[in-house]
């Protein structure tokens, strides 16, 4: 059990590079089903096209959902985007680089898909086939007795190695290989634009936006490990909540028995230790013990968050020497200030810490 534990630690903390593997090998483990089963092209003139690229566009669309779907930020994202502003303003970088961050990782799979997918080329030929010019593979003395619907019907088929019955007029094989060829070449011209865009995000940007790029990445951090915290003080406190619950049910049926522990020697340290987790358990409740009041606060957090300024506090009953009345401005000891002599004394200094940010 405690290995699990240990390794749903290791994803959680890990959660977005263990999303990507994720995405990346859902793509690699649906393109090599794809090239397990045989390959069905309809070998008709009117459907190779929608077919084709369907095969190649439809699924890494459906790779792109799903990216959104198992990523846990797209709910912070929208809890964000739609939250009131209430004290805190929302920043439009903040948004936008969570929207980016998600993107990228959903992009994965579907770049997968497309590369493999052209690599493999046979969607490519079903789409494109009767797109080929028939003279380069074909026999030009029998290519000149056929209409041009026959020469489309026969271009069609070339997928299709079961029915293709004329092989003496076009080289299938030739006419496959050709195209098969453009489809890789366009896969490896593929693969080298997502890499050189993926460099130009991840490397370049930073580089001019130095500042902005670290105030926005910190404060979507700062969201995310919020968002993770106030869950975890949530769960926290719906169990400490559960429990002195549960344990002041069994208390109120059982008076008997709590009569006789109250009258019981002080010798017993049983006491002791209950008044101990009580005051832990109060302590871990933080002033809530009402369920309206629970309701009160979450409600709270969601419509009006509260400000990003930490503060430290002067302690109450501290005195303020040196200050004169209002009504003795003008005595022998007072300035016109209103101050001993004229001059401010030395008071001790508050302690301010402030953070600003426009989430």
């Amino acid at each position: 059990m405690d290995k699990f534990r240990m390794m749903f630690q290791f994803l959680q903390s890990n959660q977005e590079s263990f999303m990507n593997g994720i995405c990346g090998i859902m793509a690699l483990a649906s393109a090599q089903l794809y090239s397990a089963f045989e390959f069905s092209c309809p070998c008709i003139p009117e459907y190779n096209y929608a077919y084709g690229i369907g095969l190649l566009v439809i699924p890494p669309i459906w790779f792109f959902l799903l990216g959104f779907v198992l990523n846990n930020n797209v709910s912070m994202l929208a809890e964000e985007w739609k939250r009131p502003t209430g004290k805190r303003v929302k920043d439009p970088t903040i948004l936008r680089y969570m929207f980016v961050s998600i993107t990228q990782r959903s992009l994965i799979a579907p770049m997968v898909w497309i590369s493999v997918t052209l690599m493999d080329g046979k969607s490519f030929l079903c789409a494109f086939s009767v797109n080929l010019d028939i003279h380069q593979f074909g026999n030009s003395t029998l290519i000149e007795g056929m209409t041009e619907v026959e020469i489309v019907k026969l271009l069609a088929k070339i997928p299709c190695k079961n029915i293709f019955n004329q092989p003496e007029v076009i080289s299938r094989e030739a006419a496959s290989r050709y195209i098969k060829c453009i489809s890789q070449a366009f896969g490896w011209v593929f693969l080298l634009l997502m890499t050189l865009a993926a460099f130009m995000i991840r490397a370049i940007r930073p580089c001019f936006t130095q500042a902005a790029f670290l105030k926005t990445k910190y404060w979507s951090h700062y969201v995310d490990i919020e968002r993770k915290l106030f869950d975890e003080t949530c769960k926290e406190h719906a169990k400490t909540f559960a429990k002195v619950c549960i344990q002041q049910y069994f208390e109120s049926i059982s008076g008997d028995m709590r009569s006789f522990h109250k009258h019981r020697s002080s010798k017993d340290d049983s006491d002791d230790d209950d008044d101990d987790k009580k005051k832990s358990d109060e302590d871990k409740l933080l002033g809530i013990h009402d369920q309206d009041d629970m309701n009160k606060v979450l409600w709270n957090w969601h419509t009006c968050k509260p400000p990003l300024a930490l503060r430290k506090e002067q302690p109450d009953g501290e005195s303020h020497e040196g200050l004169i009345p209002n009504g003795d401005i003008h005595g022998v000891s007072g300035g016109p200030n209103g101050y001993a002599n004229g001059h401010a004394p030395d008071l001790p200094k508050r302690e301010w810490a402030v953070y600003y940010s426009k989430v």
